[in-house]
């Protein structure tokens, strides 16, 4: 399964699924759930994405919004300051594929033109003018399924059948992709782990998350260090690698092609011994 696409700067791009690919998370914000702004600041930032290329990332997926539960809402201006330059920093440093995790058709363009190459998009395209920016930049998108909003998401989440409701809903959105012109072949779906679900109703998920693979459509899984780890631990964000790296790992296994994780060498080493025992007759 191979994603060709040229990106706004006329480069020839390959996203080659494979085999399963590592996302590694930049979050360009004062409060992360996870990493409480460490990273934000350029020079930290590049540092970072340095080391997760070097520990075995294919992906880097930059956010300028936080989008823990209950997160302030962040402007537009605010948001395309933390993101265009540092998209434009690291694609002039490294050879690597960017993706912008936004749901701003305006983050979208700007960050495309200074050398985005994916789309990654909490809420499937939905807000005003994004699907049709989408289909102009023809980047390969990523579409997530949310209940409600961050705001509000983990409030009261209720499902009748979680994998059947969160099924219907990201076949709605590839049908309004496919129409709004965006080809089969740059789809890629988020189940959405946390935004929206209960700890059961995650599990619920990656248990049948083969069922999104059965679409046809690549299926990106991202529960690092989310409350579906540390509420089974009981542990709190910074000692959830080890339930993290087997969450990415039950999902590889289960046919999803990209993992969108936080601890990059762990994840590549438990992908590596994956790998060699999928390899063997």
């Amino acid at each position: 399964m191979q994603i060709h696409f040229k990106n706004q700067q006329g480069s020839d791009r390959l996203l080659d699924l494979t085999s399963p690919k590592i996302m590694g998370i930049l979050n360009f914000t004062p409060d992360s759930f996870s990493d409480s702004g460490k990273f934000f600041t350029l020079d930290k930032a590049l540092y970072q994405v340095e080391k997760m290329l070097n520990d075995g990332a294919n992906i880097i997926d930059i956010g300028g919004e936080s989008t823990r539960p209950n997160a302030p809402i962040v402007d537009l201006a605010d948001e395309l300051e933390r993101v265009v330059p540092l998209v434009e920093a690291v694609r002039q440093r490294f050879d690597c594929l960017i993706s912008v995790d936004s749901s701003k058709a305006e983050v979208f363009r700007q960050a495309a033109k200074v050398g985005a190459d994916i789309l990654n998009d909490i809420r499937a395209l939905q807000e005003p003018n994004a699907l049709e920016t989408a289909a102009q930049l023809g980047l390969p998108v990523c579409l997530m399924h949310m209940q409600g909003t961050p705001q509000n998401m983990q409030q009261n989440p209720e499902y009748d059948d979680v994998v059947e409701e969160v099924a219907d809903f990201l076949n709605q959105r590839i049908f309004a992709c496919l129409t709004a012109g965006i080809p089969k072949e740059h789809i890629i779906l988020d189940v959405g782990f946390g935004f929206g679900k209960t700890v059961q109703h995650n599990y619920q998920l990656l248990k049948h998350i083969n069922a999104f693979v059965q679409s046809g459509y690549p299926v990106l899984a991202g529960l690092s260090r989310k409350s579906m780890i540390g509420n089974v631990l009981n542990k709190p964000v910074e000692q959830r690698t080890i339930g993290s790296v087997a969450g990415a790992l039950l999902a590889v296994q289960n046919g999803a092609k990209i993992v969108r994780v936080h601890d990059v060498a762990e994840t590549a080493d438990a992908l590596k011994i994956w790998q060699a025992m999928a390899e063997c007759e």
